[in-house]
């Protein structure tokens, strides 16, 4: 049998400059991992918003489109590069900030306003739900029927979230008070007669019922049929 020895070339033949980058591929090589072994992923703080008149000049005093590219910077800030910031860690005064920035850039957006009640003020942190709550009730004065839906998810966020009954029964009763526009509707002014009766407070809930009832600004015959309804029905509870 005979045995077949493929040629083999001396490595003393391959070019020094070859051996050069061969070696300094190596160097970088090492520096390179070494360098991601140090590397450290660092949280970066919510800062304070810039004036607004700033952001209209770098956006050349296209406001609306500023307010919605900021939204979208701000609703981003917690999922930082290498690391994801849980909400309920976020400064909520600066988020408030950065919201009211939103809304001094189009006073007409209703996102901020979304987000404060349902993105911010689901966390579980009371003392942080009560300020979105409280953000939110400020803004609902401002312009009530055109932000009342805010105000009412603010009555679920206290009364199911938080669980404090009398916060549910503060923000219905400024919903009934202050959101008297035809398009609002009629339950969201209810709502502080069914925070009410839950609370055990079932003369009060009559007296508010009454009251409605013998304001005539009821016209819809269905809208004064459920109250009539409701209200046999909390006399039959008291029984």
């Amino acid at each position: 049998m005979k045995l077949f020895i493929k040629n083999t070339r001396d490595i003393s033949i391959v070019p020094k400059w070859l051996w050069s980058v061969l070696i300094a591929s190596f160097i970088l090589q090492c520096v390179w991992h070494s360098s991601f072994s140090s590397f450290q992923v660092r949280r970066q703080a919510l800062s304070a918003p810039p004036n607004d008149l700033i952001i209209r000049l770098v956006s050349l005093d296209d406001s609306i489109s500023a307010a919605k590219w900021v939204m979208l910077w701000l609703q981003a800030f917690d999922n930082q590069p290498g690391l994801s910031i849980p909400l309920k860690e976020l400064d909520y005064d600066r988020v408030s900030q950065w919201l009211d920035l939103i809304l001094a850039l189009d006073n007409k957006i209703q996102y901020p306003l979304l987000a404060a009640i349902r993105f911010y003020a689901e966390v579980s942190d009371e003392n942080k739900q009560r300020k979105m709550i409280r953000y939110v009730s400020e803004k609902f004065m401002e312009k009530p029927n055109e932000r009342w839906q805010f105000m009412a998810h603010a009555v679920y966020i206290a009364k199911h979230r938080i669980k404090d009954q009398q916060l549910a029964l503060q923000c219905a009763r400024l919903l009934r008070q202050y959101a008297a526009g035809e398009n609002v509707p009629y339950w969201a002014r209810q709502m502080e007669i069914f925070v009410l009766e839950d609370m055990g407070e079932l003369e009060s809930a009559k007296v508010l019922i009454g009251g409605l009832l013998d304001s005539g600004e009821l016209k819809d015959k269905g809208q004064r049929a459920f109250l009539l309804q409701r209200l046999n029905e909390i006399e039959e509870r008291q029984k």
